[in-house]
């Protein structure tokens, strides 16, 4: 019996995956790298945003085709975020899938396999988690904190596919991280979708407390920071969940790496009381002032949607000067994707679509300046590099910072941390040579990376 599994949107999905694979291969699934050479196919899909909706979409035809093509010798799951969706039901149905699991449900992924015909579970809340086995010979890898959002953002669909936030006892936490560091594992990234409110009871914004039992995130970090894993990270951050004791835990903890996400959205206060994001500008600004201030060699990258609902030229004028102002190292920036089922669907008129994608342009090129001018700052000065192996330029391996920048590295250096010199920078990356070394750059392949293009990639809220 061979297995695949195609994954779409964050990395709590990826976690998800590799849960998934671990599961199947305990029933005796061999994994194929092509879903074409597969008996089973899942397809562990996102639905934040409408792009990976419409490859999954894609993808399910594609798939049914191929089952036609079998007489039916194709067994077909819909899981993740979009199965918890109405959309999802619908397109389960239109594409002949056998299986659809919600995101609340993985664990239920044997049973239904075993029963072998269309499943549609409800979010299960007491199956979020669960300590899937340390992938094989991983550098980096995820491990997932907490589990749904008790804000209610008007354009995000997360409340209704993942529910509101459950927090996992600190104690599997801590033998999860420990297993991974023992398997060799360099890097952990700590997910949630609101991952510094963990620990906090039901309710809104700042009026929860702590569950009994359950550490602050700031304690957690400092916890995990002693497992003895040289890097730990975090994704994704709430501002108005981003407390000084957050900061201090950074601060105080050598093996927690100073990148900040902290997704702002808009810089138009308007535009925010429409998002219901709970802050104003000026209460972010103070966020990252307090962030320069404990953390000053700190990277911050945001999230910004452009053209959500009702947005004026003066709210994106607001969004481009805080942008200016922060001087991010990058930003993931989208344009608003109308999601089924949200407040901001159900009560804005959207925009037109030429109008975002021009403010779209403007605000990548103020990026790419941006994102040149903070990179060059690292010309000259020696990083620790976590190297994850080839790169796509020959010659190069491929890694990241402490700061999470892009690194290619000249040579052909293990997987592993190694220490180098930055020695040119691009908007998007920083090229360097290992510490010691003393073959200068190819000045071919520099001047090729700096036509790279900067992409959005996944994010968590």
């Amino acid at each position: 019996m061979r297995a695949h599994v195609v994954t779409f949107g964050c990395q709590m999905n990826e976690y998800d995956t590799h849960a998934i694979q671990s599961e199947l291969a305990g029933l005796g699934y061999s994994l194929v790298e092509d879903y074409h050479d597969a008996d089973l196919v899942l397809v562990n899909t996102c639905a934040v945003r409408g792009k990976p909706v419409e490859k999954a979409n894609t993808l399910l035809g594609e798939l049914r085709k191929q089952k036609q093509q079998r007489g039916g010798h194709l067994t077909i799951g819909l899981m993740g975020c979009l199965a918890q969706l109405p959309e999802g039901q619908r397109m389960g149905k239109k594409f002949n899938v056998d299986i659809m699991l919600g995101p609340g449900a993985i664990t239920e992924i044997v049973p239904a396999i075993e029963k072998g015909r269309f499943q549609s579970f409800e979010f299960k809340s007491e199956l979020q988690f669960y300590s899937p086995p340390p992938p094989q010979g991983a550098i980096s890898a995820n491990l997932t904190i907490m589990r749904g959002c008790n804000h209610r953002c008007t354009y995000c669909i997360v409340p209704m596919t993942r529910g509101d936030e459950v927090s996992r006892p600190a104690a599997d936490i801590i033998q999860e991280a420990r297993a991974l560091y023992a398997a060799g594992v360099q890097e952990v990234t700590l997910l949630g979708q609101n991952v510094n409110s963990y620990g906090l009871d039901l309710g809104t914004g700042m009026r929860r407390k702590h569950l009994d039992g359950y550490p602050s995130f700031g304690a957690l970090l400092r916890m995990v920071g002693r497992t003895g894993i040289p890097r730990l990270r975090f994704v994704t951050s709430h501002p108005i969940n981003f407390d000084d004791e957050i900061m201090e835990a950074i601060a105080d903890t050598p093996a927690v790496c100073r990148y900040i996400h902290l997704p702002v959205q808009s810089g138009s206060n308007r535009i925010l009381k429409r998002m219901a994001r709970e802050y104003t500008r000026e209460f972010y600004l103070e966020r990252v002032s307090r962030i320069r201030q404990l953390l000053p060699d700190a990277t911050i990258t945001t999230d910004i949607i452009v053209g959500f609902p009702g947005e004026s030229e003066e709210d994106f004028q607001q969004t481009f000067a805080l942008y200016q102002e922060v001087e991010y190292d990058t930003a993931y920036l989208f344009i608003y994707s109308e999601r089924e089922g949200t407040a901001a669907q159900k009560h804005f008129d959207d925009i037109p679509k030429a109008v975002k994608t021009e403010r779209l342009g403007r605000l990548i090129e103020l990026q790419k300046q941006l994102s040149l001018q903070q990179n060059q700052k690292w010309v000259g000065r020696e990083v620790e590099v976590l190297i994850n192996g080839a790169a796509v330029e020959e010659g190069f391996v491929q890694g990241h910072t402490r700061g999470n920048h892009v690194v290619m590295l000249e040579g052909h250096l293990p997987p592993g941390i190694h220490q180098a010199q930055v020695l040119h920078a691009t908007p998007n990356r920083l090229y360097c040579r290992a510490v010691g070394a003393d073959a200068p750059l190819s000045q071919a392949h520099i001047k090729g990376g700096r036509s790279l293009p900067i992409l959005p990639t996944k994010g968590l809220s």
